[in-house]
This record gives structure tokens, C-alpha cells and sequence, in this order.
């Protein structure tokens, strides 16, 4: 059947990505113009510069979503995107200098961008590409069908362990350091893996060795001291985040002081809020405030009921994600969905926890709100990926429909059991 997709399109996911895109903008204008300002540049500089990135992220989910599906379904199209991702990984981690304490952003020119942002899709890609490949084997052999294959295999475009690759990626992003969007892919990670068919019980182990390990380099910071470990050269970055989460006001000059500006901000905006660009502590005293802790400035500026209606549509998006990849008929096609739903609700809750103590700070953009092209287009192919599973499914439902209408008028015509197979009389003769 010739169904366009134009009819197929899902706006219950398309405008609400919209809106959040254009309160973004909003967002970013009211953050960055103050000190634009003061500098004497553009006040519309930062906010044209990522109109341009929405822009191309417009482009690419309208070139995503007329792609065919078998496309991400090739082989060797993921094993040429995740060979590119590690060689950008290791540039980044070895020929980049540290911004904030951390490696990650490749400069080209005026163009920067940051691998470990796109790493996210690729992981949710191949784990969705693994997994589905094997769904008769995890009915059969449950966890070993994820498990008996060789350690190495003896070409890429077979991504027959799919350990290997993903724990090599999740390494080289930790090691830069950047443990929020490590902390994001991991917890992506598992939420695949839940929804891939396994017993409870293999992903119940896998979230206890994850926690227990989490737990044990908590401890090890309050056995030998925030200040030993601040000597290490990978660890004292993140030594500083822990030593903020524990008591922010007991260092208000150095690793405290982000997350103590940042309760600031949210006690100054009570329920309302003080106005849109009425904010004080983007004013200087709050670090950050475009990137990590924006929504900090979102709540200063629109108080608790304004950020709250916020959330309120950034979680019916993930919502409305996930019932795509609930509904869906294909292994590939509801893996995808539910990872990049998870993907996007982990991102929140690292944000939120991060910026309100609930976890240390890992230096993670607000989905859509945070200045950052990088973030916004790789949400943006996301989205994209999804709206283009949702239109198969419908029309797969559609044709599913039409043709079982068919079968039955067939049926029950009154001369069905008298209709000669063609094909059967010929091959008798």
C-alpha cells in the first residue's frame, strides 16, 4: 500500500518537542544576554548561534524521518558510526585541552562539538540492533544468549559482543573525565537491557554490581578524604563534585559554590517567580547558568509552578516516546523508542538531582533549555528516529488491517469454496 508518511505523523510528539525547543531559545536569550551585554557583543549572539544548530536539527529529522528503517538496520552503517565515534573519543581525550577541569570538546574553527553527547544515540542504536538480532535466543536461553558468543569476533561488522564495544565506550567517556553523560549512558544502558526479554534476576544482578561499585567509590572517598583524592589526577575532579554534594556551604569559594548558588537561585523564585530576566545570580554569582544549571535560573525566573509546567511537558514528550516503543510491533523498533525515552528521562534526572543535591553535580545539560548545540541536535535526531519508527508502525498496522479485511470478505463470499487456485492448476499440469 502507497501510504505517505506526511498523514503518519505524530504531533502528540512533534509540537511538544517544538515548544521546548522555542522555550529554549527564550530560555537561552534571557540567560546570556546580561553579560553579552557587558561585554558589549550582540545580546542575540548566543541565542542565533543556537537557532543555527535547531535549524540543522529541523533538517535532520526531516531527512530522518523519510529514511527507510533497513537503513539502521545495516550493519555495516553502525560499524563505520561507532569507528568514527571511538576515534573522536580518543581525540578528545588526548589532543584537547581541559575545559572546567575535563577533556571532550574538539575545536574546528568556530565549530566545536563534544563525542560523548552523540555516544548516547549510538549506544541506544547498537544495543537496539544486539538485542533485537537475538530475540528467539533470549526466549530460549534467556541471559546466555547475550553472553555465549566469542569474546572477540573476527570482524567489526559482525558486533557479535556488544560488551566489548559499549564498556570501551562508556571508558574512554569516563576517562576525560565526564561521569554525567557516563553516568546517562550506563543508566541507558540498563534500561535496554531490561526491556530486551531477560529475567528479572540477570538485570537485577547487573543494577546490584552497578550499585555496589558506586558505593564502594563513595566510600573510598570518605575513607582516605576528599583532599587525598583531589591529588589524583583522573579523581580530583570528581573528588570536588562529591565534596560540594556533601556540604556545599562548607566551601562557598570553590567546589561549594555552584551548588550553593544554586539553592540561592531556586529559594529567590518561591512560586512565580521574580520575571523573566529578573534573575539575580546569573548575574555573575552562579556558574554555569546557560548550561548545568539553567533550570536553577528557570526556577529563579518562573518560580516552582512555571518550572513545574515545564517539566510537566518535557515528561509527557518522554511519555509519549515510550508508548511509541510500547505499542511497537518490531524488537528493533521498540528497543529504539524505550531507549531514547530513557535516554532523555535519565538526562533529566542527573540535571535535576545534580543542581538540587539530591546527587553530586556532573555537569549535564537540561534537555532543550541549556545552551548547547551539540545537546539539542543529537535530542533532535533522536526525536527524529522515533517519529520515523512511529509512522512504520502505523502503516504496518494499516496494511495489517486491510489485509485481514480482505482475507475475511474473501471468506465469506458465497462462491469461496468453489474459487480455483491458479497457481495450483498450472503446477498440476
Amino acid at each position: 500500500m502507497n501510504i505517505s508518511k506526511r498523514h503518519l505523523l505524530n504531533y502528540s510528539i512533534l509540537v511538544p518537542y517544538l515548544i521546548l525547543s522555542v522555550i529554549g531559545l527564550i530560555v537561552i536569550y534571557s540567560t546570556t544576554s546580561p553579560s553579552l551585554v557587558q561585554y558589549g557583543l550582540n545580546p542575540f549572539r548566543s541565542v542565533l548561534n543556537q537557532g543555527m544548530y535547531w535549524g540543522i536539527s529541523l533538517a535532520a529529522i526531516f531527512f530522518i524521518y523519510k529514511l527507510r528503517l533497513d537503513f539502521l538496520k545495516n550493519p555495516k552503517v553502525l560499524t563505520t558510526t561507532m569507528i568514527v565515534e571511538v576515534v573522536l573519543l580518543l581525540i578528545a581525550r588526548f589532543f584537547t585541552r581541559t575545559v572546567n577541569g575535563a577533556h571532550g570538546w574538539i575545536v574546528i574553527g568556530p565549530i566545536s562539538f563534544q563525542p560523548a553527547e552523540y555516544l548516547k544515540i549510538i549506544i541506544v542504536w547498537l544495543l537496539a540492533y544486539t538485542f533485537s538480532r537475538r530475540q528467539k535466543e533470549i526466549e530460549i536461553y534467556d541471559y546466555q544468549a547475550l553472553t555465549k558468543r566469542r569474546w572477540i569476533p573476527r570482524r567489526w561488522s559482525d558486533l557479535k559482543d556488544w560488551r566489548v564495544y559499549s564498556l570501551g565506550m562508556i571508558m574512554l567517556v569516563a576517562a576525560q573525565p565526564d561521569l554525567g553523560n557516563a553516568a546517562i549512558i550506563v543508566l541507558t544502558g540498563l534500561i535496554m537491557y531490561s526491556v530486551s526479554g531477560v529475567a528479572y534476576r540477570w538485570f537485577s544482578a547487573i543494577l546490584i554490581t552497578v550499585t555496589t561499585l558506586s558505593a564502594g567509590f563513595l566510600g573510598l572517598i570518605f575513607a582516605i578524604g576528599v583532599e587525598t583524592m583531589e591529588k589524583v589526577p583522573i579523581f580530583g575532579y570528581v573528588a570536588k563534585r562529591f565534596s560540594a554534594f556533601f556540604n556545599p556551604f562548607d566551601d562557598l569559594t570553590n567546589a561549594g559554590h555552584q551548588l550553593a548558588h544554586s539553592y540561592y537561585a531556586m529559594s529567590n523564585g518561591g512560586w512565580f517567580g521574580r520575571g523573566l530576566g529578573n534573575s539575580i545570580e546569573k548575574g555573575g554569582y552562579l556558574p554555569e547558568a546557560t548550561t548545568d544549571f539553567v533550570f536553577s535560573i528557570v526556577m529563579e525566573e518562573l518560580g516552582l509552578i512555571g518550572a513545574g509546567l515545564i517539566l510537566a511537558l518535557l515528561f509527557f514528550l518522554i511519555l509519549r516516546i515510550m508508548h511509541v516503543g510500547i505499542k511497537a510491533k518490531n524488537p528493533f523498533n521498540a528497543m529504539i523508542a524505550l531507549g531514547i525515552g530513557g535516554m532523555i528521562l535519565m538526562q533529566t534526572f542527573v540535571n535535576i538531582g545534580g543542581i538540587s543535591g539530591l546527587i553530586p553535580s556532573t555537569g549535564v545539560t537540561f534537555p532543550f533549555l541549556s545552551q548547547g548545540g551539540n545537546s539539542l541536535l543529537v535530542l533532535s535526531v533522536a526525536i527524529g528516529f522515533v517519529l520515523n519508527i512511529d509512522a512504520n508502525e502505523k502503516r504496518e498496522e494499516i496494511i495489517r488491517e486491510a489485509e485481514a479485511e480482505l482475507q475475511a470478505q474473501n471468506t465469506n463470499h458465497p462462491y469461496a469454496d468453489n474459487v480455483i487456485d491458479l497457481d495450483q492448476l498450472f503446477h498440476n499440469d
